[in-house]
């Protein structure tokens, strides 16, 4: 299965939880809670309110080798929005991709990620906890603040 087919299928609509591909197109899915809802759009709102000459997405997908993975918030440049425009999926990772973790989700599982999204060309990667706490990481590894949003909080309420 590729992305274009999981988009055209009227049976993968409307469902309550988020939907990727792994390496091998088999749908990976991962159920979302409403606190995760809630962080999603908190995020956003502080993105784009710092940030307001950039895109702010939810649901971002990203082709990479590994498969199709969705970013629960991703924040693309003005250059990066020139260039790709509303391709979907994309075959470069945004500036920004942030995951809100799931009970689902092991460290492994989220440090594949990471480095899925870094080998796409992701400057930032943002890991936020059911808790609303952040992480945040550059190619280099953790850091303690965002370079691309250094005025961004450490945790979300």
């Amino acid at each position: 299965m590729n992305w274009s087919d999981v988009l055209a299928d009227p049976c993968l609509q409307d469902l309550p939880y988020k939907i990727e591909l792994n390496q091998y197109g088999a749908i990976v899915m991962t159920p979302a809670s409403n606190r995760h809802g809630h962080l999603q759009i908190e995020i956003g709102f502080l993105l784009k309110t710092q940030r307001p000459e950039g895109r702010t997405l939810s649901e971002c997908s990203v082709d990479t080798p590994g498969g199709v993975k969705v970013a629960d918030v991703a924040w693309l440049s003005e250059s990066f929005v020139a260039q790709h425009r509303e391709t979907t999926p994309y075959s470069k990772a945004p500036d920004l991709c942030i995951e809100i973790l799931s009970p689902s989700n092991s460290r492994r599982e989220m440090a594949e990620k990471t480095q899925l999204y870094f080998d796409q060309g992701a400057q930032e990667v943002w890991l936020c906890s059911e808790a609303g706490k952040l992480e945040f990481y550059t190619p280099a590894g953790q850091v303690d603040a965002s370079p691309l949003f250094p005025e961004f909080p450490q945790a979300i309420k």
